[in-house]
């Protein structure tokens, strides 16, 4: 559940890579991307994860080509809080103006009355959070949004934050070869507040011939990145992990890891492999 009256499966995608290199412009292929999305709804997926400066605005764009209009079950959740001056750079900007003008431009790309889930894609630190907060708390009010969620922040953060307005998300960094956010993902698991893991699938030198995600893998007759995903899903009941994917066969694979089940003993040999 997204704050308690928002039911989605705990495999998500993420939409992020369906745009072009550097997630600037226009796909490779534009036919592809819209056919990555209509397999995701295809396999089960409820929550579309994505953000204004996908692009910037083309991910937000072919969600509605490929989507609109939605199934009433299809969650989307978009972002705000960057600006793009070019590929692969990323600037963040918090000023209420810009927050503002994101959440109304996204409205109108994903041709929604009300966003289900806003995220503050960055805590701008040249804007007083106070500010961005407050900023989402109004947008709220105004019916443009249903949920509010955070992005990269520390425990200190979100409290920080929930003093102002109920938070029902958190998308931090977090993957089996990277966990510098357990406290956060602790701290969300107490509080019934939504994990979604970004970059969920980095499993680096972890996934070399030997290791034991490569061994459990094997063992389980599935690809390292499925037990990686897998290993997600039963590190917390918050876990929301939103892979994301250009591609179909990827995409297929992905949700496949929601049927695995690791052991006491598999996973345990997971958790202990960090780099």
């Amino acid at each position: 559940m997204l704050g308690g009256d928002l039911p989605v499966h705990r495999l998500g995608f993420g939409a992020m890579q369906i745009t072009g290199r550097g997630v600037w412009g226009e796909p490779p292929d534009h036919t592809a991307a819209i056919a990555v999305l209509h397999k995701a709804l295809e396999l089960g997926v409820t929550l579309i994860d994505t953000a204004d400066s996908y692009g910037p605005e083309v991910s937000e764009r072919l969600i509605a080509e490929a989507l609109h209009p939605y199934p009433r079950h299809l969650v989307i959740a978009t972002k705000a809080g960057f600006d793009r001056p070019g590929p692969g750079k990323w600037t963040t900007n918090g000023h209420p103006a810009h927050l503002r003008s994101a959440c109304e431009g996204s409205l109108r790309r994903l041709k929604l009355d009300r966003i289900d889930l806003f995220q503050l894609h960055r805590i701008d630190p040249a804007v007083p959070m106070e500010d961005q907060i407050g900023t989402l708390r109004l947008l709220q009010g105004e019916g443009k949004i249903r949920h509010i969620g955070l992005s990269e922040v520390s425990v200190a953060e979100i409290e920080r934050a929930r003093r102002m307005v109920p938070i029902v998300s958190v998308q931090n960094r977090y993957n089996v070869a990277d966990r510098q956010y357990e406290d956060v993902l602790d701290h969300c698991g107490r509080e019934g507040i939504a994990f979604l893991p970004w970059y969920p699938l980095a499993t680096g030198v972890l996934a070399r011939r030997g290791s034991p995600l490569s061994r459990v893998a094997q063992q389980l007759g599935a690809t390292p990145a499925q037990v990686a995903l897998a290993w997600l899903l039963q590190r917390s009941p918050v876990m929301l992990p939103i892979p994301g994917t250009a591609s179909v066969n990827h995409l297929e694979d992905n949700v496949g890891a929601a049927l695995l089940q690791l052991g006491v003993q598999e996973y345990a040999a997971i958790a202990g492999s960090q780099e």
